[in-house]
């Protein structure tokens, strides 16, 4: 796959058809894959995704330090001008769409539309992923990816989470093994303290078509997030997408039905 370097780093990207550019982003701890994998977009758009910094086969690491939405939403803009996009829509998935929104505030003037899945993110963390993502970072910092994952698995939280809310369970789970993970375990804790914004106050001067999808039975991604960003950014459209807890099938159909209900409507 190609890549573009930006700040001393390269930067794999993908991009698929032609037409309007939508660049989505994958969540935290997975790579592009996932967008390219969860949606196919309709004639005249062009899909992109890259692999965030410290994810994926985008390599060096470069500056521990900067790790954040803020950093990412340039390197999202850095893209944008190496390819000479002038503006696109822009979305994500989890992390992603904190990506897109942070995105959103900084450079309005590149955004034809926004599209936030299953946001885990306010203007501030979400307690419970601060939790989750610290307890795996410290097992990985302190026992390596293979033992600490063994050790996740036999924790209270775990199994409870296996019982209620599997796939949220298994997610949690692959995070032992990304590829790289004992170096960039860091990334977990750092990005899951982030927050894409301070001030929910901000999100009112967002001016672009908007299409927030949330679903239930997920405390990563709670419902109630995609509520509130919904009914703060003026226009936005609120869809509920099945749980991946209930079915992986319906899930990947009802994201792919959204999204490209709001491409066509848009252009």
């Amino acid at each position: 796959m190609p890549f573009f370097l930006h700040d001393g780093i390269q930067f794999q990207y993908r991009s698929e058809g032609a037409g309007v550019p939508f660049i989505f982003q994958h969540g935290l701890g997975a790579d592009l894959t996932q967008p390219f994998s969860l949606i196919d977009l309709p004639p005249g758009f062009r899909l992109l995704a890259f692999d965030a910094r410290a994810h994926g086969q985008t390599h060096p690491l470069g500056d521990p330090s900067k790790i954040g939405f803020q950093t990412f939403a340039g390197d999202l803009l850095a893209l944008m001008d190496d390819l000479k996009l002038e503006r696109a829509i822009v979305g994500g998935i989890s992390m992603g769409a904190g990506i897109a929104l942070n995105f959103a505030l900084g450079f309005p003037e590149r955004l034809l539309g926004l599209v936030l899945s299953r946001p885990a993110w306010l203007d501030a963390p979400n307690p419970w992923n601060v939790n989750m993502f610290s307890l795996i970072t410290r097992l990985i910092r302190q026992h390596g990816p293979k033992r600490g994952q063994e050790l996740f698995k036999q924790t209270g939280e775990y199994k409870e989470l296996l019982h209620t809310w599997p796939d949220v369970a298994n997610s949690l789970a692959l995070q032992f093994e990304a590829p790289g993970v004992e170096e960039t375990a860091f990334k977990l804790e750092r990005i899951i303290t982030d927050t894409p914004n301070k001030d929910r106050k901000q999100w009112k001067s967002i001016r672009v078509p908007t299409l927030v999808l949330a679903n239930r039975q997920d405390p990563i991604h709670p419902f109630e997030y995609g509520e509130v960003l919904a009914k703060a950014i003026p226009g936005a459209k609120l869809k509920e997408i099945t749980s991946k807890s209930i079915s992986l099938e319906r899930h990947g159909v009802d994201v792919q039905k959204a999204i490209e209900e709001f491409l066509r409507n848009l252009c």
